[in-house]
């Protein structure tokens, strides 16, 4: 089974769906990225990019793609839409993963759009959260109680990016178990990746 996810920026995938990356390539299936920019404003492009390609080797992914849009002016358009269409056409998902579309950051909100239109013909769309994501209610949890330690090694190699997260004294390390902990309780089980489904087509 191929399985795609999407984010605005290297280490959005990780945060939102990083654990249920994992368990999918621990499982066999084919894991691929799409990462739309380089995470310019957040940091060295150069350093963002080779933090995300060796992220993509610790999950055992096939393989990234980069949309090459600028860090924090990501547009609404045709060619965004294009991009998402493209690496879809490479991928052949059975599921994709984005960004959810209520969120602060435009350009998560701005490729959830976009991602809904080019996934239309997809049978599983799912939205993942991350720190700047608002009013996010999963619908569908993923149990990574036995991946949470691979998920925060593998946020750890953004290591540009563990004390950014505009709290004092809180890693992004910290917030991620967190969350984990958290959507786990909603799930009932000790550590959970959360997701709100936009399709989920059950063949029974």
């Amino acid at each position: 089974m191929n399985i795609l996810a999407i984010g605005a920026h290297p280490d959005d995938i990780e945060f939102g769906c990083g654990g249920t990356l994992i368990k999918y390539a621990r499982k066999g299936h084919n894991v691929f990225l799409l990462v739309l920019t380089m995470g310019s404003v957040g940091g060295d492009p150069g350093l963002r990019k080779r933090e995300q390609e060796e992220a993509v080797k610790f999950m055992k992914a096939r393989r990234v793609f980069w949309g090459n849009f600028q860090d924090t002016e990501i547009p609404l358009s045709k060619e965004l839409i294009s991009v998402i269409e493209d690496a879809v056409n490479e991928a052949k998902p059975h599921t994709v993963f984005f960004n959810y579309l209520d969120d602060i950051h435009q350009d998560h909100r701005i490729l959830a759009q976009a991602a809904v239109s080019a996934t239309r013909y997809l049978k599983e769309v799912l939205y993942y959260e991350v720190p700047t994501t608002q009013n996010f209610e999963p619908d569908v949890f993923v149990n990574i109680t036995d991946a949470l330690d691979k998920k925060l090694e593998l946020l750890k190699l953004h290591a540009s990016q563990v004390d950014k997260t505009r709290v004092e004294d809180l890693t992004i390390l910290e917030s991620a178990r967190s969350c984990a902990n958290f959507r786990g309780y909603q799930g009932r089980v000790k550590y959970a990746e959360g997701f709100k489904a936009l399709r989920i087509l059950k063949d029974i």
